[in-house]
């Protein structure tokens, strides 16, 4: 045989032995991490909602219940895919084969624990927030209160809300309304956080953009959205009034708001006197031109989506109809005003 046919032989033959001891080991080394790991302790294990596949293996690493999260997701795209992991509450324990963890994942097998379930109306502030879910057995209120005043939440928003903030709690306007389920014995804070976690799902990242268009910050649309909250109660009304603040910012108008007016009084009053608008506050926006200094309310999703796309109209006034509708009549001019007011209260 040609010795360089010979040679060529004996490289080809050790590159295939090199190759396939090099393939043993990887072989192996996959194997070993799927071993399941030391130990019998059951494991208390959250998978949040919304959680991929590739979170759900860092999770059980992280706790503990397997070796290599790495090796899990290729294990699963290998043997598993397409799999579904449900969120929710899980005891699993250690020890498990990997297949028997994913199968408790899979199959949705949760802890039941018992929840609280609560509201929060739009428009309320974070006083009667406190309140309402402090006489439902729910915080301690003056706890509540305290952690609504801190800066101290890891939300980018937070920024937005200056430091001489004149709120009376810093965190006015962003406790966003909705109803939540909570695990029974929620601390104050874990609330708190989970109503600025759904601000922070509402607010859309292309608005702030859109709000730098019309010259408003983030700060300002809150503010404005709070008065929207309070002056409207239908919904198809919310980007009308929006549209009214709006042409008498752009003109330079007061916002003459009765809803700041009421904030300013510090109690609700059915009935707002000429004596009451002339209470001497920042707020009261029949003496102060432009904004308000900090919202005077928690908006919902309604009046913040109505301040930031608000209605194109040449409107500058507007007055309840008084007939049940809780709608209101809009009008362009002071006289047309004075008109549909008149027509509101039945003087005609």
């Amino acid at each position: 045989m040609n010795k360089y046919i010979r040679v060529a032989l004996i490289v080809i033959a050790t590159l295939i032995l090199v190759i396939g001891s090099g393939s043993y080991f990887v072989y192996q080394y996959f194997w070993n991490q799927l071993e399941p790991v030391e130990g019998n302790e059951i494991i208390e294990v959250h998978i949040p909602a919304g959680s991929s596949v590739r979170n759900a293996t860092i999770i059980l690493e992280e706790h503990e219940l397997i070796r290599n999260a790495e090796m899990l997701a290729y294990y699963i795209r290998w043997q598993h895919e397409g799999i579904q992991i449900i969120a929710g509450d899980y005891q699993l324990q250690q020890g498990s084969t990997v297949d028997d963890l994913l199968y408790a994942l899979s199959s949705g097998n949760v802890v039941a624990k018992e929840t609280i379930r609560f509201t929060v109306p739009e428009g309320y502030t974070i006083e009667q927030t406190a309140r309402k879910l402090a006489n439902e057995g729910i915080i301690d209120e003056e706890k509540f209160l305290q952690a609504a005043n801190s800066r101290d939440y890891d939300f980018w928003f937070i920024d937005e809300i200056p430091e001489d903030t004149k709120a009376n709690y810093t965190l006015e306007g962003f406790l966003f309304p909705e109803t939540y389920e909570m695990l029974k014995g929620v601390s104050e804070e874990e609330i708190i956080i989970r109503m600025l976690r759904q601000f922070e799902l509402e607010f859309k990242p292309e608005w702030k953009t859109i709000l730098n268009e019309i010259g408003l910050t983030v700060y300002e649309a809150v503010i404005l959205a709070a008065i929207v909250e309070r002056e409207a109660v239908v919904d198809f009304e919310r980007p009308i009034i929006a549209g009214v603040f709006h042409n008498r910012l752009e003109s330079a108008w007061k916002l003459e708001s009765c809803a700041t007016v009421q904030y300013a009084l510090g109690k609700q009053r059915e009935i707002i006197t000429f004596a009451d608008l002339e209470v001497n506050s920042p707020f009261n926006t029949y003496k102060n031109e432009g904004l308000p200094p900090a919202p005077i309310a928690n908006p919902g999703r309604a009046s913040l989506k109505g301040t930031i796309f608000p209605e194109q109209h040449d409107y500058y006034f507007f007055v309840t109809k008084k007939d049940g509708t809780n709608e209101h009549h809009f009008s362009k001019t002071y006289a047309e005003h004075r008109s549909n007011d008149a027509m509101s209260r039945g003087s005609w």
